[in-house]
Protein backbone atom coordinates (compact mmCIF):
# COMPACT_ATOMS: atom_id res chain seq x y z
CA UNK A 1 0.00 0.00 0.00
CA UNK A 2 1.70 3.71 -0.86
CA UNK A 3 1.52 6.59 1.38
CA UNK A 4 -1.03 9.18 0.32
CA UNK A 5 1.28 12.16 -1.64
CA UNK A 6 4.15 9.60 -2.72
CA UNK A 7 3.07 9.88 -6.32
CA UNK A 8 3.15 13.76 -6.12
CA UNK A 9 6.69 13.74 -4.26
CA UNK A 10 8.33 11.22 -7.10
CA UNK A 11 6.80 14.15 -9.87
CA UNK A 12 7.95 16.91 -7.96
CA UNK A 13 11.54 15.73 -8.11
CA UNK A 14 11.62 15.12 -12.02
CA UNK A 15 10.84 18.77 -12.79
CA UNK A 16 13.46 20.75 -14.48
CA UNK A 17 13.97 24.73 -15.83
CA UNK A 18 15.63 23.03 -18.97
CA UNK A 19 12.16 23.81 -21.28
CA UNK A 20 11.95 27.43 -19.86
CA UNK A 21 15.66 27.93 -20.37
CA UNK A 22 15.52 26.77 -23.98
CA UNK A 23 12.62 28.91 -24.80
CA UNK A 24 14.30 32.21 -23.23
CA UNK A 25 17.16 31.39 -24.98
CA UNK A 26 15.58 30.92 -28.02
CA UNK A 27 13.04 33.30 -28.12
CA UNK A 28 13.03 36.15 -25.81
CA UNK A 29 16.64 36.94 -26.32
CA UNK A 30 16.99 37.45 -29.67
CA UNK A 31 13.98 39.84 -29.38
CA UNK A 32 15.86 41.31 -26.85
CA UNK A 33 18.62 41.69 -29.15
CA UNK A 34 16.52 42.70 -32.37
CA UNK A 35 15.10 45.70 -30.20
CA UNK A 36 18.19 46.54 -29.21
CA UNK A 37 19.44 46.80 -32.62
CA UNK A 38 16.35 48.85 -33.50
CA UNK A 39 17.15 51.54 -31.45
CA UNK A 40 20.91 51.88 -31.61
CA UNK A 41 20.03 52.38 -35.55
CA UNK A 42 17.29 55.06 -34.44
CA UNK A 43 19.20 57.08 -32.34
CA UNK A 44 21.79 56.71 -34.92
CA UNK A 45 19.41 58.29 -37.44
CA UNK A 46 18.84 61.15 -35.75
CA UNK A 47 22.78 62.14 -35.97
CA UNK A 48 23.68 61.18 -32.42
CA UNK A 49 26.86 59.05 -32.97
CA UNK A 50 29.00 59.75 -29.80
CA UNK A 51 25.26 58.17 -28.21
CA UNK A 52 25.57 55.10 -29.82
CA UNK A 53 29.28 54.94 -29.41
CA UNK A 54 28.37 55.88 -25.51
CA UNK A 55 25.31 53.01 -25.46
CA UNK A 56 26.91 50.40 -27.31
CA UNK A 57 30.12 49.95 -24.94
CA UNK A 58 27.29 49.43 -21.89
CA UNK A 59 25.49 47.02 -24.42
CA UNK A 60 28.93 45.15 -25.00
CA UNK A 61 29.34 44.40 -21.38
CA UNK A 62 25.91 43.52 -20.85
CA UNK A 63 25.94 41.08 -24.14
CA UNK A 64 29.32 39.76 -22.49
CA UNK A 65 27.39 39.12 -19.19
CA UNK A 66 24.63 37.35 -20.81
CA UNK A 67 26.78 35.22 -22.72
CA UNK A 68 28.45 33.95 -19.72
CA UNK A 69 24.93 33.71 -17.81
CA UNK A 70 23.59 31.70 -20.78
CA UNK A 71 26.22 29.32 -21.73
CA UNK A 72 26.48 28.06 -17.83
CA UNK A 73 30.77 28.99 -17.64
CA UNK A 74 30.34 31.42 -14.97
CA UNK A 75 32.69 29.56 -12.46
CA UNK A 76 35.05 28.76 -14.82
CA UNK A 77 35.02 32.59 -16.24
CA UNK A 78 35.24 33.49 -12.59
CA UNK A 79 38.17 31.42 -11.71
CA UNK A 80 40.18 32.77 -14.78
CA UNK A 81 39.78 36.23 -13.62
CA UNK A 82 40.67 35.36 -9.79
CA UNK A 83 43.63 33.76 -11.35
CA UNK A 84 44.68 37.14 -13.01
CA UNK A 85 44.75 38.77 -9.52
CA UNK A 86 45.86 36.50 -7.20
CA UNK A 87 47.94 34.78 -10.24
Amino acid sequence: MSRPGATALWYAQDLTTNGLQGWIQNNIVPLILLGIAIILLWIGGRGDNAGVARRSIGLIIGLVALGIAVSGNGPRVGAFLANLIVG
